[in-house]
């Protein structure tokens, strides 16, 4: 079970989370979890660029080390990161030392032949399920901006329809919205068709799409 929306009650549990942007223009805020994938996320980047839209890429540490290249091209394409854990983990099964020690983890990508070791600089995190104990809160909260959202679109539910997804994300978008989407395989379908027409339909009515950057400092 989940909420499109969150509800009062569910952001007060992370209250010092970031779950809607504050803004009086016209401006989205787009999110994908748990890619890089080579499946889909080039995929994204192309329907972005059709609009000149930004998004920020809430990536698994383990999808980064597979797929560096596709890491680098979002960056390069001038999209924001942000840390979403080494292998999407619930933050409610797992315990906080190995579930921070995973956190830590993602920011490493590992060197060959080639290129040394590399750190990665994050300065967003998102809990994958939107789930973390209290005391993993406290400590991510100090090195990160957590970000949470306003409307979760429901594409890695593989039960409803395209249609539904689409209408999940038009009716409860409005401005300053935290937009989530997946860029991975069990949200593939549902992706593919409402991500288009959520970008055109917003375009339209004169939005605009920007990543999470300007936040670093909230």
């Amino acid at each position: 079970m989940y909420l499109v929306r969150p509800t009062f009650l569910m952001r007060k549990i992370y209250p010092s989370a970031i779950w809607r942007v504050p803004t009086k223009k016209k401006e989205l805020f787009l999110t994908f979890d748990d890619g890089p994938i080579p499946e889909v996320t080039p995929w994204v980047l192309s329907q972005l660029k059709k609009y000149n839209a930004k998004a920020t890429f809430f990536c698994i540490g383990e999808n980064i080390n597979k797929h560096p290249e596709i890491f680098q091209q979002l960056i390069s394409e001038g999209h924001s990161i942000g840390n979403h854990t080494y292998n999407h983990l619930n933050g409610w099964r797992t315990k906080t030392k190995e579930y921070l020690e995973n956190v830590n983890q993602c920011k490493i990508i590992p060197g060959n032949f080639h290129q040394p070791l590399s750190i990665i600089h994050y300065p967003f995190f998102r809990p994958p399920y939107g789930r973390m104990k209290q005391s993993q809160y406290s400590s991510l909260k100090s090195q990160y901006s957590v970000i949470m959202w306003d409307v979760l679109s429901g594409d890695f539910d593989q039960t409803i329809s395209e249609e539904k997804c689409l209408k999940n994300v038009l009716s409860k978008t409005r401005a300053g919205s935290i937009i989530v989407f997946h860029d991975s395989l069990k949200a593939k379908k549902n992706l593919m068709y409402t991500l288009p027409k959520f970008l055109e339909h917003f375009s339209e009515k004169g939005f605009e799409f920007e990543g999470l950057t300007a936040l670093q400092e909230i």
